[in-house]
């Protein structure tokens, strides 16, 4: 959804939604990696039922990725998805559906965005090229070093969209991918997996909700299904807690914001484009080795628990003294309704609401105060009451004012905030900062500190750059651009030099008075007196309101229907809305695929047309070529940055598009119309499953009629099955659409179309928790603890989802070991310095013992259950072993690689109570805790054995 900030100001909100993902890592012998078995438990310590892929979130970091280098063809593209599938697959490992989705053709509304986006990523990727080349000219002008240019074919993006080649054939691998896992891993073993790819209409979250929606309403649905829902889109929160299942949980990418980018220039660290000189590249190691090589971590994932949002959201929308019945449900639906205020996929958000200044909170306590007059919600199961909502967007009118001169004022004391922060920085900088082998290393440096060479003469040298530089740049004397003393004795200084950085001018000015009628007068070019037209606006954007609130909890309501007009009315200007119509034409149909390629694409990106449709964008005798400006303008309308502001591209006329598009219809070949047909789901299971032979039985009568699943079968899951014509079936070869994987000569899967549960077009999905659902435990300390705590226990917070799970701990055999074999007089501070590093269990850099240091025998032994222990034998029950030089601090950091010890799927290494690895980090949280000297653990009492003071 189209809110930036709200996935940040949701976590810092309600922290204890996020939990760190556990994932078990393969485990590697000889060079080869050990595949893992993902049927084993979850060390997560939940069981999930079932995983939908958005698959949009995990094309694009596959295919462009920003934080490592990118995939040199398709085909090690396509691995990459295959294998960020496989990841996810180990981290939730479902138990009953896997469900992947790609976007579809969206309805017209999000093609507005989506063409927006297109056109802007041609704009800047123009833009771009054409500074980096200016820049290198300049550069190797003025004598620079830079590396030769890489002549490579650039990947444009823009073909992610349905009806490019490119999706058609990330359709094929999916499905050879499918197979493959159902003949090979057994956690597929008894696994139901729907593919719904890019012919399938509909965006892939909204597709996913679709078919849940569709399942819970029939009479077979587990009601304490355990969702899990992979996306990194902020709507994705808002699609949960819609389908009101009470286990419902995301799984995303942790997001580390700043992260490092090579100049793409110089390939050097540390600067950007714009601040490149062409310097060449100091020697960092012996070798080289070290140059521009940061320390490199593997993205890591975290889940969103909505049940824990949904008890956030309970303390705060429960309201007393209420004239009806307070209905927490409902209020949950009313809270995801005022959230669209702030931003979505379809429509502006308001000007006086951003999230960032506290928007949501705002309407909340607007929403608490007025819901006592309105006599009831705002919602009902995706139905707008626009009485209710007009007495909310009033009451934010009425403060909208303000709102816009504290807006000023916060943002003025944030400028000079910033102006008094680099004055500082500019006194504070140092004169003068060392070069060569005595430059500053930054800390975490993984190259070791190298001797210095001729120390002496790296000195002189030193000094005398310093006595040319204190000669030629005298504090009277100033410097030209190129360095040289200004025969003038002094310059006027630029603007670029000065503290304040150059704003956009802003001819709104939402401060000053008259600010209703500047916006209409500059966005709209209409006076604020044209009661007609801004009754249009608003009427438009109330319209809005109910298609996505549709959208969201019924389905799409119109194909057809888009918000007319780059910019949203105010909230004070919401008056008399209650008598608005808000239905919508039934019966709209998509575009087809090609169809939304000439709505949404850039003339720049028309190689993905067939050749006589592209010519529609390029020639100047065509009828729509004022759908494809070659350039347009941004209006930053109050922002910063121009990826924030609105790009005001011409509106799309369905009607000329289609006029147009129908003399060019008979040029299409065989293969390229069936890319422009709108397609399905297909269904595979393997050989194990229960659905399995009845549908091959299908495929021996041949039946054109669709069929009735049978929920039996199927863990309870309804719907119609055809017979597919390009099918994945028994015993016959699935050719590998890559290359450098191997054709599946021995296939046991099977594939068959899918269509979900039909229902009535005015049939209304109800918004409701359904019968025999089971609230999960609550998480949250209860408000009234201390209250009721009659025995005085701490509030122990559950960190994971097992509310049982045992911390670390060392009992009394552990200390005594630690007394016994840990010697006292090596003078350093704490009573354990000499234990072992922290995380250097099974770390490769772990501290050797020196010589004749005594090792620490079954030191964490008791960390856990013995009969859970899966590591290899104690120091003391293996024979002796000659070792050359410094021996490794512990046993079990010397294991062999041998098949034996390194059983694939067996969990070894320092884990948690379910004997399960653990995250770098929570082994290092358990080190301190274990080892720290401020513990709070109480020391044994005293056997007269062992001296502990």
């Amino acid at each position: 959804m189209g809110v930036p900030a709200f996935f940040r100001w949701l976590s810092r909100k309600y922290p204890s939604i996020i939990v760190n993902c556990v994932e078990e890592k393969a485990k590697e012998c000889n060079g080869v990696k050990a595949s893992i078995d993902t049927s084993k438990p979850n060390p997560n310590e939940v069981e999930f039922d079932n995983l939908y892929l958005d698959m949009n979130g995990i094309i694009h970091p596959c295919t462009h990725p920003e934080d490592k280098p990118a995939p040199k063809n398709e085909d090690e593209m396509m691995v990459a998805i295959f294998e960020y599938i496989d990841r996810i697959f180990n981290i939730v490992r479902p138990r009953r559906l896997l469900y992947m989705a790609i976007d579809g053709v969206a309805p017209r509304a999000k093609m507005n965005q989506q063409r927006s986006r297109r056109f802007r990523a041609s704009k800047e990727g123009m833009e771009a090229a054409e500074e980096k080349q200016k820049i290198r000219q300049e550069i190797l002008a003025k004598g620079g070093i830079l590396p030769p240019e890489e002549v490579k074919e650039r990947f444009d993006s823009n073909c992610i969209t349905p009806g490019t080649e490119f999706m058609d054939n990330l359709a094929k691998c999916l499905r050879y991918y499918i197979a493959d896992r159902l003949n090979s891993d057994p956690g597929w073993k008894n696994l139901t997996v729907i593919l719904s790819d890019a012919s399938a209409p509909g965006e892939g979250e909204h597709k996913i909700m679709d078919y849940i929606r569709r399942q819970r309403a029939q009479p077979n649905h587990d009601p304490n299904t355990h969702h899990c829902l992979c996306g990194a889109d902020a709507d994705l929160i808002m699609l949960g807690l819609a389908t009101h299942e009470p286990n419902f949980t995301i799984i995303r990418e942790e997001f580390k914001p700043n992260k490092p980018k090579p100049c793409s220039l110089c390939n050097q660290m540390g600067h950007e484009v714009k601040d490149c000189q062409g310097l060449p590249r100091e020697k960092q190691g012996k070798h080289d080795q070290f140059a521009d090589s940061l320390p490199t971590s593997e993205q890591e994932f975290i889940f969103i628990r909505l049940c824990v949002l949904r008890e956030y959201l309970e303390r705060e929308l429960t309201m007393a003294s209420l004239p009806f019945t307070f209905d927490f449900e409902r209020s949950v639906d009313d809270w995801v309704f005022m959230c669209f205020f702030v931003g979505n996929d379809f429509l502006p958000h308001l000007p006086s609401l951003e999230i960032r200044e506290g928007a949501i909170d705002r309407l909340v306590n607007i929403y608490k105060n007025v819901v006592h007059k309105t006599g009831g919600y705002l919602t009902e199961s995706g139905f707008v009451n626009l009485q209710r909502v007009q007495m909310i967007m009033l009451a934010v009118g009425e403060v909208e004012d303000s709102i816009f001169k504290k807006r000023k004022d916060d943002d003025d004391n944030f400028k000079r905030r910033q102006k008094e922060k680099r004055k500082r920085m500019k006194h504070d900088h140092p004169s003068f900062i060392p070069g060569g082998q005595f430059s500053p290393q930054a800390l975490g440096n993984r190259s070791s500190p190298q001797a210095i060479s001729n120390p002496r003469q790296t000195a002189f040298e030193m000094r005398m750059h310093d006595r040319q530089n204190s000669t030629t740049s005298s504090p009277n004397t100033s410097l030209t651009s190129d360095g040289t003393p200004s025969p003038a004795g002094g310059i006027k200084r630029k603007a670029e030099d000065s503290d304040s950085e150059p704003e956009p001018e802003d001819n709104i000015r939402l401060w000053e008075a008259g600010w209703k009628q500047r916006y209409y007068k500059n966005k709209f070019d209409v006076d604020a007196s044209d009661e007609k037209f801004r009754r249009k606006v608003v009427q438009s954007y109330v319209e809005g309101l109910c298609w996505v609130l549709r959208y969201y909890y019924q389905g799409c309501a119109s194909w057809n229907w888009y918000y007319p007009f780059h910019y949203a009315p105010f909230a004070s200007d919401f008056d008399g809305i209650a008598d608005m119509p808000s239905d919508f034409e039934k019966g709209s149909k998509p575009f087809k695929p090609l169809e939304q390629l000439m709505g949404v694409f850039p003339a720049a990106s028309g190689n993905f047309l067939p050749p006589t449709w592209r010519k529609l964008m390029t020639d100047p005798e065509s009828s729509i070529i004022d759908f494809y400006p070659e350039d347009f303008a941004i209006d930053l309308n109050g922002k910063k940055y121009a990826w924030q502001g609105v790009a005001l591209l011409p509106f799309v006329d369905e009607r000329r598009l289609r006029a147009a598009l129908e003399e060019v219809y008979p040029d299409l070949t065989p293969e390229e119309n069936r890319r422009n047909s709108l397609g399905g789901d297909v269904l595979f299971v393997g050989k194990h499953h229960p659905l399995c032979d009845f549908i091959v039985e299908l495929y021996k009568s041949k039946s054109e009629e669709p069929v009735d699943i049978p929920p039996e079968l199927c863990h309870g899951i309804q719907g119609k099955l055809t017979l597919n014509e390009n099918a994945v079936l028994p015993d016959q070869t699935v050719e590998s659409p890559v290359p450098m994987l191997r054709d599946l000569t021995q296939n046991s899967a099977v594939s068959i179309s899918f269509k979900d549960p039909q229902f009535e077009e005015d049939f209304v999905f109800k918004a409701t928790v359904l019968p025999g659902a089971k609230k999960p435990p609550p998480v949250l300390k209860p408000g009234d603890w201390e209250k009721t705590n009659n025995d005085g226990r701490p509030w122990r917070p559950q960190l994971g989802f097992n509310r049982d799970r045992k911390p670390v701990h060392l009992d009394q055999s552990a200390f005594r070991t630690l007394g016994h074999s840990i010697p006292r007089e090596r003078g350093m501070p704490g009573m354990y310095a000499n234990a072992v590093p922290l995380g250097a269990y099974g770390n490769p850099y772990s501290r050797p013992l020196l010589s004749g240091q005594q090792q620490i025998p079954k030191l964490l032994s008791n960390l856990r259950p013995q009969d859970s222990w899966r590591g290899p034998t104690p120091l003391f029950q293996q024979s002796p072993q000659r070792s050359a030089g410094a021996a490794p601090l512990l046993a079990w950091n010397r294991m062999l690689p041998s098949q034996s010890q390194y059983q694939p799927g067996q969990y070894q290494g320092l884990g948690g109570p379910m004997n399960y690895p653990q995250r770098p980090e929570d082994r290092m949280d358990r080190g301190r805790q274990a080892y720290g000297p401020g513990r709070p653990y109480p020391l044994p009492p005293p056997s007269g054995r062992y001296s502990w003071n």
